[in-house]
């Protein structure tokens, strides 16, 4: 059933804001038309063309990171958008030198205030919430901030018996907060621990790339773990381990088509394919919670 919100003014234009803010992120809605170059084979063509694609090449395939209002606006149901906790400010812990330079650079860059958009909307019709860490806004690394806002749509997400979905992309903790950043591993995987304990289902949807804190904390716990083409998975990366271990890693390590044959993750999932399969694994669970009732 629809939220009585999405049926008043106040809905449709949270809805519109929503898209606007989406088409930003895409950068056609904002800037003149400008070219797109893939990161892997170099096809270079305009972002218009690239939004057709939902910037996947088609040329080889290659899944450019996208912004997190836009992932958002391709799997949620049209009109069930609402932000939680979008107004959650990042925090200067250890005064670090400069950086709230940096984090007003990242923001006028991005149109957003931190790594991180939570919402509560629908997925084929299943009330859920979704997050999204977006690579645009220091990599998608965890500040305290990040931490907070993955740590209240768990907790949101518990209280309201809905299932959670988390979009990750991130190079890992945020050097600028030190040992703060570090502790968000420990909150948000103590939050999915009672999010689970409580029956609730988490699938874990692992964007390029995923590394460092992030993956030893929340984006390894979901109870379905899928991933997108190509992406690169791991703690360290296969630069640092090479360099570690003195030894040449086998083609395509941490990729997640090396993660899925090994088991790590559950199913790799294009880009164009990621809606229905969250549709059918929502679904499912929720006629499955409706016969145990």
């Amino acid at each position: 059933m629809n939220d009585i919100r999405d049926l008043l003014p106040g809905g449709k234009m949270r809805e519109r804001t929503f898209q606007l803010k989406a088409r930003r992120d895409v950068g056609v809605a904002w800037t003149e038309p400008q070219f797109v170059e893939c990161k892997q084979c170099g096809r270079r063509t305009t972002r218009q063309i690239w939004a057709k694609s939902f910037f996947v090449c088609p040329n080889c395939g290659f899944h450019l990171p996208i912004g997190g209002y836009y992932r958002l606006s391709l799997v949620l149901d049209h009109g069930s958008f609402r932000e939680l906790d979008e107004s959650l400010p990042p925090q200067d812990v250890l005064h670090f030198p400069g950086y709230p330079e940096k984090l007003a650079g990242a923001t006028a860059k991005t149109g957003l205030s931190e790594a991180a958009v939570t919402a509560v909307g629908r997925i084929g019709g299943v009330a859920c919430v979704a997050a999204v860490l977006d690579s645009r806004f220091f990599m998608g690394s965890m500040s305290t901030a990040v931490g907070d806002k993955i740590t209240r749509a768990i907790e949101y997400a518990t209280s309201k018996h809905l299932p959670l979905v988390i979009f990750s992309a991130s190079g890992g903790a945020r050097m600028q907060e030190g040992i703060f950043s570090l502790m968000q591993m420990a909150k948000t995987s103590a939050a999915i621990e009672r999010f689970s304990s409580k029956g609730g289902l988490y699938i874990s949807v692992l964007t390029h790339p995923t590394t460092g804190g992030v993956t030893a904390s929340f984006a390894s716990l979901g109870d379905i773990m899928l991933a997108e083409p190509g992406a690169l998975i791991g703690f360290a990366g296969p630069r640092v381990i090479e360099q570690t271990i003195g030894e040449t890693l086998p083609a395509g390590f941490q990729r997640s088509e090396f993660q899925l044959e090994h088991g790590f993750v559950d199913k790799v999932v294009p880009r164009s394919e990621l809606r229905a399969t969250l549709i059918q694994l929502l679904q499912l669970h929720a006629e499955g919670g409706r016969r145990n009732d």
